[in-house]
């Protein structure tokens, strides 16, 4: 089963040619998301001009679509993914380590939650977002992008 990041559900409600091949190559495997995404993408629709028909169409998009929640358990995986990331990537001086923000060992907070939400139901995350990559050099997520190498 696969969790899609924003990026290709963008993809997929733009019909994005290779995103939709990639679909019809995994067939009936099961698609969801998360709260995470769906927040992500809300924050799209605000963004844009045609907010109204972009909200429509997301909110379709998002209407079969399973949306993973954050519970006490991804909120444990995160905790330890999180420090996971500060003791491979971050200062090795303890004091240095405690300034430094997750932001600028270069991980979003946002792509974190989705990682541990990944992790807690066994879930591939669909990305072509570079950090994702990066975690896994740290931590045990499986990745895949249906759009470019991750």
């Amino acid at each position: 089963m696969y969790l899609l990041d924003t990026n290709h559900c963008s993809r997929i409600i733009e019909g994005e040619p290779i995103i939709i091949y990639r679909l019809e190559q995994v067939g009936d495997v099961s698609l969801a998301t998360c709260v995470i995404v769906s927040g992500e993408l809300q924050f799209m629709v605000q963004k844009s001009k045609k907010r109204e028909e972009n909200l429509r169409t997301i909110n379709e998009f998002l209407k079969n679509m399973k949306i993973y929640p954050v519970d006490n358990k991804v909120a444990e995986i995160y905790g330890n993914f999180k420090y996971s990331l500060y003791d491979h990537f971050g200062p090795k001086d303890r004091k240095q380590r405690e300034q430094t923000k997750i932001h600028k060992l270069g991980f979003s907070e946002n792509d974190l939650w989705i990682a541990a939400i990944a992790k807690r139901n066994g879930l591939t995350i669909v990305s072509a977002d570079s950090d994702f990559k990066r975690m896994k050099e740290a931590l045990d997520i499986d990745l895949e992008s249906w759009y470019n190498t991750v």
